[in-house]
């Protein structure tokens, strides 16, 4: 089985994990309620999408 014939750097492995970070998620404001809704998303609040209502909201 094959084995590393060097240590990998911390320098070399942290460059490799660089990509790893997590981001924050890209938050919008719903035009019609005002709710924090994901970009390209229904609100899930009021059910509107692009200033129309997408989906109905049930009465609670």
């Amino acid at each position: 089985m094959p084995v590393p014939k060097r240590k990998t750097a911390s320098t070399k492995r942290n460059m490799r994990r660089s990509h790893h970070a997590l981001r924050a998620p890209h938050l919008t404001e719903c035009p019609s309620c005002g709710e924090k809704v994901p970009t390209h998303r229904v609100c899930p609040k009021c059910g509107h999408y692009k200033d129309r209502l997408a989906v109905e909201q049930g009465k609670d």
